[in-house]
């Protein structure tokens, strides 16, 4: 795995990452409005936070092992790390505020996108006195520490863009 630095940030591209983002996409499409999916954080029309148990989506296991394992290759940690991921979706018209995932513990933040049409919204990180601008693409994976503020630009692209959030800490 190859990881690409642009501190405080970190891109990841994974591999045959086009098969799995299609049953990611398949089984999202069809646990979404099961009873088992949980959703928070209700902002500007929408839920940002989209909960789906991993036993719902055993798709997202070759995933989760391959975020855990950049974490601790950015991190330098020889330890397992404790993983806990949701959906985003952001359908046309949508954005995300400028926030920080500094709630409890955690080492590092992520995001992968599994589709991201084009003009969906760039991911625009605030690390001070810059702000970092990336143009989401499927396969892409962004680490970034907790407490740097992000927000996502509004998806003027007419389609859905779905992506996986991660926050990695000591397990």
């Amino acid at each position: 795995m190859k990881i690409h630095s642009l501190p405080p940030v970190h891109l990841v591209y994974i591999p045959e990452a086009e098969s799995l983002n299609q049953c990611l996409l398949e089984r999202f499409r069809s646990v979404y409005e099961g009873p088992d999916t949980r959703r928070s954080h209700f902002l500007h029309g929408r839920f940002e936070n989209i909960y789906i148990d991993r036993e719902h989506t055993p798709e997202i296991l070759p995933l989760i092992t391959a975020a855990g394992q950049a974490a601790q290759k950015i991190l330098y940690w020889s330890e397992p790390l404790r993983c806990g991921h949701w959906f985003n979706l952001m359908g046309p018209g949508h954005r995300t505020s400028l926030h920080t995932h500094e709630e409890d513990d955690e080492l590092l933040s992520a995001v992968y996108y599994i589709t991201a049409p084009e003009h969906s919204g760039d991911l625009l990180l605030e690390a001070t006195p810059f702000t970092i601008r990336l143009r989401p693409s499927p396969g892409m994976m962004a680490l970034f520490p907790p407490n740097l503020p992000h927000a996502v630009e509004c998806n003027a692209s007419g389609q859905d863009r779905l992506s996986v959030a991660f926050n990695f800490g000591p397990a």
